[in-house]
């Protein structure tokens, strides 16, 4: 539920400087994802450049997700000693060096790329629905919308152009390379945010901690378990479906259209939820979506296109939630950033859990049952944390509370 007496917006009767606050956050959600799955399309001619073997490639995708976890939770830290729009400039600046060192033939150079690449994007996954809540109070259900679309759309052409690009140009480094430069055109949508006023260091105002929070602790588990659902659908649908005798093109097909699918969820879900006194119709949606999208893999495989479809629609629907609780059940920027730190510090952690622990049960049984299984019961936990957080009150901080109880007065309700 929004709050009714909002804050005014930065950018009131300066419609332009307004504009530029638009194309920052948008451009700047389309470098969160392309440096990062660029490389998927490209594996054999990375892997034979490095001279390296699967499992070292693998890292390549996995550290970024641990970094997402571990770095998540630095970013309130951070913000109470620079500005969120200084944080972002130097985020995009690290998110380049980072791409730019993935070119490089020496295999460790490659690593530090990902981990300063996993680093910077954890930062900005951080800032930027404080930055929303900040410069658009007043639209917060259309900005979380666009960032999320733009978000998948970064994703989607990272993997679409990388295999063109590289025929064209005849090596696999055009394709990375472009997302090391894209970051640097950002940069020059968010100079001019450096004066803009009353965002400068959003933490400063006090040490926020939310972990004694149940109404936190649902929308990280939500968007824990989102995340896990997401990453372990994205790296095994298409290893699921070839061995349910589907072929390759198909396949990968299927796999595409989780991404697609999810596009207009991604834009429309936040513009309802922000509209809605308590979201649980929303996350009825999505658990439904889902939970027929698993199911339908294990009982007719065949059908892959449209349970691939309903997973679209499920994980489309997650993630916009998960973004908008951000902003909906927090009363200020400040809160909104403690909540995403916390939220996706331990959400993108159990991401990284997801595609290892599935692979482990389809080797331990070889089978998928045990893993979709496992997929369905999670997505009952998923409800049941998005239906708690889906009413309609605000995360209070642990300083909150101790404050009321010294003050003498009722606790809030959580």
């Amino acid at each position: 539920m929004t709050d009714p007496a909002r804050p005014a917006s930065p950018f009131r009767d300066r419609p332009f400087i307004g504009a530029l606050a638009i194309a920052a956050l948008l451009l700047a959600a389309a470098n969160l994802r392309g440096g990062l799955v660029v490389v998927g399309p490209l594996v054999m001619e990375i892997r034979d450049t490095l001279a390296i073997n699967a499992s070292a490639f693998s890292l390549l995708t996995t550290l970024p997700l641990l970094c997402f976890g571990i770095v998540s939770i630095t970013v309130p830290w951070l913000s109470r000693r620079w500005a969120p729009q200084q944080l972002a400039i130097a985020g995009l600046l690290v998110i380049s060096l980072g791409v730019a060192l993935r070119l490089l033939e020496q295999y460790p150079l490659v690593i530090l790329g990902t981990l300063l690449l996993g680093s910077a994007i954890a930062v900005l996954n951080v800032l930027i629905p404080g930055l929303v809540k900040s410069f658009f109070p007043g639209q917060v259900g259309l900005m979380t919308g666009l960032y999320s679309v733009t978000l998948s759309l970064g994703a989607g052409l990272g993997v679409y152009l990388a295999v063109p690009l590289m025929e064209q140009f005849g090596s696999w480094r055009y394709p990375v390379a472009l997302w090391a430069l894209l970051p640097l055109f950002c940069m020059l949508f968010w100079l001019p945010m450096l004066r803009v006023r009353g965002v400068e260091r959003l933490g400063k105002l006090t040490r926020m901690s939310l972990w004694r929070d149940k109404v936190a602790w649902a929308i990280t588990l939500f968007m824990g378990l989102q995340s896990f659902y997401f990453y372990s659908m994205a790296t095994w649908l298409p290893k699921i479906l070839l061995e349910s005798s589907l072929d390759a093109h198909r396949a990968g097909t299927a796999t595409a259209l989780i991404n697609l699918v999810s596009i207009p969820f991604n834009l429309f879900v936040p513009m309802l939820a922000a509209r809605m006194r308590n979201q649980r119709l929303l996350v009825l949606g999505t658990f439904t979506a889902s939970f027929i999208g698993i199911a339908g893999l294990w009982w007719l495989p065949s059908a892959a296109l449209l349970w691939a479809s309903l997973i679209g629609v499920g994980c489309g629907c997650a993630l916009s939630l998960a973004l908008s609780f951000f902003v909906l059940r927090t009363a200020t920027p400040v809160q909104a950033t403690a909540l995403s730190a916390m939220a996706q510090s331990i959400g993108y952690l159990l991401a990284a859990l997801g595609p290892l622990s599935l692979g482990l049960l389809r080797d331990i049984n070889g089978h998928w049952q045990w893993a979709l299984a496992t997929m369905l019961v999670l997505q009952l936990f998923q409800l049941g944390f998005g239906w708690y957080a889906a009413r309609p009150l605000n995360v209070v901080s642990d300083q909150e509370r101790q404050r009321d109880l010294k003050a003498g007065a009722a606790p809030k309700a959580y």
